[in-house]
C-alpha cells in the first residue's frame, strides 16, 4: 500500500471505531448526546475521506446536497415534536433506503453503458439487492409515516388474495433480477424491478396495524442498513459496508427488544393485523357492573403528598400531552416532601424503545429514578402509590391470566401490586391493542380524567399547600 491508502484506511478504521463508540454510548439516556456526537464525527471523516479518496473533479452538486440536507435536518430536529420522534425516524429510514437504491440504479446504468453486455456477478448481485431492499425501505417508510401521521388510516388495509399477489410481487422482482444477472441486463426489465420492489414496500406495511408502525419503523430501520451495505459492495467502499452492516444490525436488535417487549414473534406482528392504532382506537368497552372510581386533585395530591413511597409510570399520554416538565416539578415537589419517587419504565412506552427516557431527560428528572421493568417490578407491592400518566396496555393485568386476549403473555408493570394506584387519562377509551384495561376497575384505583399536563399541573399545586 502506498502512504495515501494507508492513510485512507486508517481513517475509515477511525470512523469505524467512532460509529461503534456512539452506539455503545447511545445506550444510555446519560450518553446518548455524546454517542450521537461521536457518531456524526465519525461520519463526518467518512465523507471527508471519500470525496479525497474517490477524487472527485466537481463538488458543486455535492456542496449544494450537504448544505441542503444540513439544513432540513437541522430544522427538523429543532421544530419536530418528541411525539413525532418515530415519523421523523421512519421518514429517514426511507430516504436512506431510497438513497441506497438510487446509487445501486446509478451504478448499473453506468456499468451497462461501458460494458454493453452482462455484469460481474458480485456486482449484480450487490446492485439487484441494495435497489430491491432499498426500495422496499423507501415506499414502506413512507407508508409508516403516514399511518403514525395519521393521513393513511391506521387500520390494517386488507383486500382479496393480499398475501398471494404481495408474494407474487416480491417473487417476481427476485426472479426478474436473477435475469438480469445471468441472462440479459435489459433495461425495460431493470425499470420493471425498480417498480416491483416500490409497490411490494406499499404492500409489505398497509396490512399491518398503526399500533405496530414502531416496530415496523425498527425492521425498516434494519433493512436501510442493509441497503446501505449492499451499496457499499456496489460502489466498493469499506466505510459504507461497516456503516450498513451497524445500522442493519442495531434496527434488528431493537426490532427483537420490541417484539419480546410485547411478547410477539416478529411473523405475529408483520402478519396478524394487531391493533387499528390512534385514530381506530375504539368507545368504552364496560360490561355489567364494572364501577370506576374517580378523584379531584385535592384528595389524589393528599394520596401522594403523605405517602412514603411512589412510583410514576410514564406513557404515551404524557409524551403527546408534553406534560414531562410538569411531572419533573411534581416529582421535586414530592421529593421535598420526604417521598421516595422513582419511575417504571417498560420497553414499549411510548412508540420506540428509550421515548419516554428521553421526553423525561429533556425535563432534567434524574437518570438514576428511571428504572427499567426488570428493576422496578419488585418494588410494586411495597410501593405506597402508583402515579400512571398516560400508559394503558402496559399496566393491564389480563396479560398475566386472560388467554384470548391479544396481550396475553406480554410482560407488564405489575402496577395491580401496588397499595394504591392513581391513573392520569382522558377516559376510559382503549389503548392501542383495542381492549378494555381491568385496573381501571380495581378497588385500589382512583380515575383522574383529563389532560396529562393540566392534571399534573394540578397536583403540583395542590401538593404545594399541603
Amino acid at each position: 500500500m502506498t502512504l495515501f491508502e494507508t492513510i485512507i484506511a486508517l481513517a475509515y478504521l477511525i470512523a469505524a471505531s467512532l460509529f461503534i463508540s456512539g452506539i455503545k454510548y447511545m445506550s444510555s439516556p446519560a450518553t446518548a448526546r455524546k454517542g450521537n456526537l461521536t457518531a456524526a464525527v465519525g461520519m463526518f471523516i467518512a465523507i471527508v475521506v471519500t470525496l479525497i479518496d474517490k477524487e472527485v473533479m466537481h463538488y458543486s452538486w455535492i456542496i449544494v446536497g450537504m448544505i441542503t440536507g444540513s439544513l432540513i435536518g437541522a430544522v427538523s430536529a429543532r421544530k419536530v415534536k418528541m411525539t413525532a420522534m418515530p415519523q421523523m425516524v421512519g421518514i429517514f429510514n426511507g430516504f436512506g433506503g431510497g438513497a441506497s437504491a438510487l446509487v445501486a440504479v446509478a451504478e448499473f446504468l453506468r456499468r451497462t453503458s461501458e460494458t454493453q453486455g452482462l455484469l460481474e456477478m458480485d456486482s449484480s448481485i450487490s446492485i439487484a439487492l441494495s435497489i430491491i431492499i432499498g426500495a422496499v425501505t423507501l415506499t414502506g417508510s413512507f407508508i409508516a409515516f403516514g399511518k403514525l401521521q395519521g393521513f393513511v388510516t391506521g387500520a390494517p388495509v386488507q383486500f382479496p388474495l393480499q398475501k398471494i399477489i404481495s408474494a407474487l410481487v416480491i417473487l417476481g422482482a427476485i426472479g426478474l433480477s436473477v435475469y438480469l444477472i445471468a441472462v440479459d441486463p435489459n433495461m425495460t426489465i431493470f425499470y420493471i424491478v425498480v417498480g416491483l420492489s416500490l409497490l411490494y414496500g406499499i404492500l409489505f406495511v398497509i396490512p399491518i396495524g398503526g399500533a405496530d408502525m414502531p416496530v415496523v419503523i425498527s425492521l425498516l430501520n434494519s433493512f436501510s442498513g442493509l441497503a446501505a451495505c449492499a451499496a457499499g459492495f456496489v460502489v466498493e467502499n469499506n466505510i459504507l459496508i461497516i456503516a450498513g452492516s451497524l445500522v442493519g444490525s442495531a434496527g434488528l436488535i431493537l426490532t427483537q427488544i420490541m417484539c419480546k417487549a410485547m411478547n410477539r414473534s416478529l411473523t405475529n406482528v408483520l402478519f396478524s393485523a394487531f391493533g387499528t392504532g390512534d385514530q381506530a382506537a375504539g368507545a368504552v368497552q364496560t360490561e355489567g357492573d364494572k364501577s370506576v372510581r374517580s378523584v379531584d386533585a385535592e384528595e389524589a395530591s393528599m394520596i401522594l403528598g403523605y405517602a412514603q413511597s411512589a412510583i410514576i409510570v410514564p406513557g404515551y399520554g404524557m409524551a403527546a400531552a408534553q406534560a414531562q416538565h410538569a411531572v419533573r416539578e411534581l416529582t421535586e415537589q414530592l421529593d421535598s416532601r420526604g417521598v421516595d419517587v422513582k419511575f417504571a419504565i417498560h420497553p414499549v412506552a411510548g412508540r420506540m424503545p428509550g421515548h419516554m427516557n428521553v421526553l423525561l431527560a429533556e425535563a432534567q428528572v434524574p437518570y438514576n429514578l428511571l428504572l427499567d421493568m426488570d428493576d422496578i417490578n419488585p418494588e410494586f407491592p411495597h410501593t405506597d402509590v402508583v402515579l400512571v400518566i398516560g400508559a394503558n396496555d402496559v399496566i393491564n393485568p389480563v396479560a398475566r391470566h386472560d388467554k384470548s386476549s391479544p396481550i396475553y403473555g406480554m410482560p407488564i408493570l405489575d402496577v395491580d401490586k401496588a397499595k394504591h394506584i392513581i391513573i392520569i387519562k382522558r377516559s376510559l377509551n382503549v389503548g392501542f391493542a383495542g381492549i378494555d384495561n381491568e385496573l381501571f376497575y380495581d378497588p385500589k384505583t382512583s380515575m383522574f380524567f383529563g389532560s396529562a399536563r393540566d392534571k399534573v399541573q394540578e397536583l403540583v399545586a395542590e401538593v404545594k399547600k399541603l
